[in-house]
């Protein structure tokens, strides 16, 4: 492994496990086990489904771009994960703390956190205010994968990059 991919790996693991190191709390432990659905299957088309149907004009157009958004940024994840099997922090990193029943799939890149961007770009981009709830959303449900111990930091980022870029680009074709 080149020295700087090296030392790369070595700075994302200290960070995943100062992360990780809080699991035990009570409070962050509720917080985050609930947060992390939001980029879940379920709650993602869920919400995007109903947005469509109970909505109109601008916000049923966006919402509709969400779920196109969602679906599309789907493939490049399963792709990815594929043929670049990362192995999950809890089967690498020794006293990494996780919940009953962890996740066996790859990890790169995160597929709750490509999610989440994906169906909160389009709103953000519609009316920026939403920004100030939406993105820290987002950002949780990232942190939430981290702090639950099945996800290294960069494979949030590359869902963020992937989510948020797919959002755009679907935002863009609608409007």
């Amino acid at each position: 492994m080149p020295r700087l991919l090296l030392s790369f790996y070595q700075l994302e693991c200290q960070v995943f496990q100062k992360v990780n190191s809080y699991f035990d709390q009570k409070i962050l432990n509720l917080f985050f086990r609930t947060i992390t659905h939001a980029g879940g299957a379920v709650c993602t088309i869920t919400s995007t489904i109903l947005l469509i149907l109970l909505t109109s004009n601008h916000m049923k157009i966006t919402a509709i771009s969400s779920a196109v958004a969602l679906a599309v940024s789907h493939l490049p994840v399963q792709l990815i994960k594929k043929f670049f099997p990362r192995k999950r922090p809890y089967l690498t990193l020794e006293k990494t703390k996780v919940p009953m029943n962890p996740l066996q799939d790859h990890s790169f890149p995160s597929g709750h956190t490509t999610a989440i961007f994906s169906v909160i770009i389009p709103f953000v981009l519609l009316n920026s205010y939403l920004a100030v709830i939406l993105l820290p959303l987002g950002f949780c449900v990232g942190l939430s994968r981290i702090y639950l111990g099945l996800h290294y930091p960069s494979d949030c980022i590359a869902g963020l990059l992937l989510g948020g870029c797919v959002g755009t680009l679907s935002f863009l074709l609608f409007f």
